[in-house]
């Protein structure tokens, strides 16, 4: 008589553990040498923005920070990255106004002079941050090197690794980069669970922030308030104040395509940009110091002094701040936007809780920081993140997961603060 045989059960989808150990060394390779470049950039920009905004001025005889220097200094840093983008090699890469975080490797022979740019744009004291100059560079060479070394390896492996330490080593804490690329592997065919394939990026965004928590001790806490006993009134509160920013942050989206056209139509760089760095200068000399550079000193100092600030002048810190960021992404200089982002949301919430002085900072600051970084950035982990550390109080966590929802549904299939190649609104 024929036996019927039950067919074997399937293998388990998962990674043997011979496949990612090999894994762990290259993984720490690329986060400490992400870290690395990440410090650098970082130190030599820190270092030109001492000469130019404090030897130089007083070496002449001109105040800290006068209108006039504003001007000067935002036109000159204009003409200076127009010279790279023009004369150097590699022209400092595609029009940043089409990227992201990460993305399409970068030949490496463009980094040199995409890092010199970002360079002078953050010395220069152009509203964007480091990120995604620092993370294409890290990706170009990872991917690069990576496949001079190991051809058999995927490329992907490469660039998630390159892209996991960069975020690491940014915010000083492998969470960001975990929940960056657990977004991003989500949908994305793959072996193995999400924590197999998370493995090595969270290894080299480990290695990446513990570098830059060795050699920097970096810090997103503001120092606000704690919030220690969260009520129906705080909930209320984050609900409408995320919403209000979202909205608010969304104004940069619709308006980012036009002002982009109107730099495009000047066609060459060295009009582009140097007229791109006067109507920065005019607005620093209209909003004041604190609306210039990346944003993340400026904020500490911002939160510094609450209920210091008028509504007024919150007011024209938030608006500067805002077109100050639109602008600086649209006429060609290279940096990111989440570092400007997040001082917007913090004056914006600055603002609510003057108008509002019920209001806890925490609530207002952190509601208002995730609200505009929902809107710029469409990252939602990356937003709750941020809104979460700012405010270094567990309570408020809760809080913005609720206040996330509201301002998602303002915000999606919105605008983005990026264009397609045909310089369109992505959706």
């Amino acid at each position: 008589m024929a036996t019927d045989h039950a067919p074997p059960p399937p293998p388990a989808d998962a990674t043997p553990l011979r496949v990612l150990l090999p894994q762990v060394l290259p993984a720490l390779v690329v986060g400490v040498a992400a870290s690395l470049l990440f410090l650098g950039i970082e130190a030599l920009s820190e270092e030109f923005q001492d000469v130019l905004w404090n030897d130089l001025p007083d070496a002449l005889g001109i105040g800290d920070y006068s209108s006039l220097w504003i001007i000067s200094m935002l036109t000159a840093a204009g003409i200076a990255v127009g010279l790279v983008i023009w004369k150097v090699p590699g022209h400092a890469g595609p029009d940043p106004a089409s990227l992201g975080l990460g993305g399409t490797p970068l030949a490496p022979g463009v980094v040199p002079s995409l890092l010199l740019a970002g360079t002078l744009t953050l010395a220069g004291g152009v509203s964007l941050g480091p990120e995604n100059p620092i993370i294409e560079a890290n990706i170009a060479l990872a991917y690069w090197l990576g496949r001079k070394v190991a051809p058999a390896v995927p490329g992907a492996f490469w660039i998630a690794l390159a892209s996991a330490a960069t975020i690491g080593a940014l915010f000083g804490t492998p969470v960001a980069a975990a929940l960056v690329m657990s977004e991003a592997l989500v949908g994305q065919p793959g072996r193995g669970s999400l924590w197999d394939r998370l493995f090595a990026p969270l290894v080299a965004a480990g290695a990446g922030s513990m570098t830059t928590q060795l050699l920097a001790e970096p810090t997103f806490d503001l120092g606000l308030p704690p919030l220690t006993d969260p009520g129906w009134g705080d909930l209320l509160a984050a609900l409408v104040i995320a919403s209000a920013a979202a909205v608010f942050g969304l104004a940069a989206c619709y308006l980012f395509p036009y002002v982009h056209s109107a730099f495009g139509r000047l066609r060459h760089p060295m009009l582009m940009l140097p007229v791109g760095g006067l109507v920065l200068g005019l607005l620093g000399a209209i909003g004041g110091q604190l609306t210039l550079f990346k944003g993340l000193d400026e904020v500490k100092e911002l939160t510094a002094s609450i209920g210091g600030w008028s509504s007024g002048e919150l007011a024209k810190l938030t608006v500067i701040k805002l077109l100050a960021l639109v602008v600086a992404a649209s006429c060609g200089f290279r940096g990111g936007r989440i570092f400007p982002a997040v001082f917007i949301g913090a004056a914006f919430g600055l603002l609510a809780q003057a108008l509002v002085p019920e209001v806890h900072p925490a609530v207002a600051v952190s509601s208002a920081v995730l609200g505009v970084l929902l809107a710029t950035t469409r990252q939602g982990w990356i937003s709750l993140f941020v809104g979460a550390v700012l405010a270094a109080s567990p309570s408020m966590l809760a809080l913005l997961c609720l206040a996330s929802l509201p301002a998602w549904l303002i915000v999606t299939g919105r605008p983005q603060l990026e264009l397609d190649a045909q310089g369109k609104s992505l959706h």
